[in-house]
């Protein structure tokens, strides 16, 4: 019977020989081997190729969400800025429409650099280079 934390090694587990003791790396091999045969047999391996088309629907609904959140996050900042600038400036209705316009081309500008179409903005580099050293 066991006690406590140590486990009973008084059963055998299996009809492996030795189970209850140690062991040693070959016989893991064994019944690893032995293991992996069954599930072929079975049917439950998967091939290493293959790919399931739920993860593939999920990954696409997600870059949807993703894309669309952007676009209605840059169209609603736009919006509500036009809106605070129309209120506070008294400038009705132009703060409102050229902020709007703003927020569409950010937004549009987001999705296409979510989806790789636009490289980041890296920023002018304007460290000296050997080509352009005048000659002498």
């Amino acid at each position: 019977m066991a006690t406590g934390n140590d486990p009973d090694k008084s059963g055998s587990v299996g009809d492996t020989p030795g189970a209850g003791g140690g062991l040693t790396s070959e016989e893991l091999e064994l019944r690893r081997r032995n293991l992996e045969a069954k599930l072929v047999s079975k049917g439950a391996a998967r091939k290493a190729g293959s790919q399931d088309k739920g993860t593939e629907t999920a990954s696409g609904v997600a870059q949807a969400m993703k894309l669309s959140s952007e676009f209605i996050a840059g169209v609603l900042v736009g919006a509500g800025l036009g809106w605070l600038a129309d209120r506070f400036l008294g400038t009705s209705p132009w703060g409102l429409i050229i902020l709007l316009l703003l927020g569409f081309c950010a937004g549009t500008l987001n999705i296409l650099r979510s989806a790789g179409r636009v490289a980041e903005n890296s920023g002018l580099d304007f460290t000296k280079k050997s080509d352009h050293e005048k000659p002498e």
